[in-house]
């Protein structure tokens, strides 16, 4: 899925890239994630699309509170969710129309 976002006078282009999935989060199910590759920036070396399905799949069956909403989104974070050992943060949304999850950041936590 493509999306523009705009950057000074320039438009970029930000691939998203999308995942099937099956996961319920806050009593609804949702089939589809996009990953932002904003993490790739800073935290490539420490976490990649295969640890953020994983970290996903921790969120499956649970409710949480959103930080923020908008309009067209709510966005969360959840704290410390650890795969092999390792504790990660990971920032997402949820489209208000529950079509899918939206990653907009992942990393590694010390």
């Amino acid at each position: 899925m493509d999306k523009f976002v705009q950057h000074g006078n320039m438009n970029m282009e930000v691939i998203r890239r999308e995942y099937e999935i099956n996961v319920f989060i806050n009593g609804k199910r949702f089939t589809k994630l996009h990953i932002d590759p904003h993490y790739e920036k800073k935290h490539s070396t420490s976490i990649n699309d295969k640890i953020i399905l994983e970290l996903v799949q921790q969120l499956n069956d649970r409710n949480f509170e959103p930080q923020y909403m908008d309009d067209n989104f709510e966005y969360y974070v959840r704290e410390s969710l650890v795969f092999e050992s390792k504790k990660y943060k990971l920032i997402w949304l949820i489209d208000k129309n529950f079509a899918y999850i939206g990653i907009v950041n992942a990393y590694r936590r010390k």
